[in-house]
């Protein structure tokens, strides 16, 4: 999960940047093809294809639709937004998952965790500080955002171990490419982009890669409450990138909430490891195909 928060922020700034050149409708379908034929050359080389029809096993399609929703709502968040902004208001993404995840699935969540992602959401509303400059329409996007990606995440949990991971990156990939191309001409149309664009996308293109493929091994291997706090360390990235790309210099707020987030992340994560303990001797290996 944190490798995935690394890459997926690196992808955040790559978009934000060519922003300026293109609409995101369009960096999503420039971007797109460009995983899409990793992904797919990928897949073939380790045998991971699967029918078509895979996409209406009913978790996979609630998985590629809060992928569609998520990454539309984000994408026009964050060409609006500072980048450490759009990261801050999507901290709120692991409340509410751990909340469906005890609702939906029954999993247990004990009182320290609890506190501690809730303290990770007062370290949010520290850093976002709601009010005129905090809430607009582009933040209540990537609050949106939070609700689809969240639907994802709890739709991957129940995901069929036969169906390989890499495959479903692929599918995922495949339809959000495509909504990209469905919405570039209301978005403004098509504009030829630059050698540097397309070299930014394609880089983006291989983060996206490594970054669908670590958040769904751990959504499907580890115990979704444990897993979701470390989405915290995406901030992280997202200040510093802030920072060292676009100029942006966080303030003694952002630091404190940022503080606070990371701390709850990783107590929350050394609780659920006195909790497996016992079971750490008898636990088996991963489920096939992930």
């Amino acid at each position: 999960m944190a490798v995935a928060m690394a890459t997926f922020t690196m992808n955040d700034s790559i978009t934000k940047a060519v922003s300026s050149e293109m609409n995101f409708g369009e960096i999503m379908l420039v971007r797109g093809i460009f995983s899409v034929a990793l992904i797919w050359a990928f897949a073939v080389w380790q045998g991971a294809l699967h029918p078509l029809r895979t996409l209406f096993v009913r978790p996979v399609a609630l998985r590629v639709i809060g992928e569609v929703g998520g990454t539309i709502s984000f994408l026009a968040a964050i060409v609006h937004l500072p980048l450490a902004n759009a990261a801050a208001i999507f901290q709120a993404l692991p409340l509410a998952i751990t909340l469906g995840a005890a609702l939906l699935f029954g999993e247990p969540v004990g009182w320290r965790r609890w506190l501690a992602i809730s303290a990770g959401f007062i370290g949010v509303l520290i850093i976002v500080r709601p009010g005129l400059a905090g809430f607009n329409e582009f933040s209540l996007l990537a609050l949106v955002s939070v609700v689809f990606c969240a639907g994802r995440d709890l739709a991957t949990r129940q995901i069929p171990a036969k169906i390989p991971s890499l495959f479903i990156t692929l599918l995922t990939t495949s339809v959000v490419t495509a909504t990209g191309a469905a919405i570039l001409v209301p978005l403004g149309g098509w504009t030829p982009p630059s050698f540097r664009a397309l070299a930014l996308l394609a880089l983006a293109a291989v983060l996206l890669l490594i970054g669908y493929q670590t958040v769904i091994m751990a959504l499907r291997t580890g115990d979704i409450s444990a897993v979701a706090p470390f989405r915290y360390t995406a901030l992280l990235w997202a200040m510093l990138l802030g920072y060292l790309v676009f100029g942006d210099k966080p303030d003694g707020m952002m630091m404190l909430g940022a503080t606070i987030i990371v701390l709850s992340g990783l107590y929350a994560f050394y609780r659920e490891r006195i909790r497996h303990r016992p079971l750490a001797a008898t636990s088996g290996p991963p489920p096939e195909g992930v």
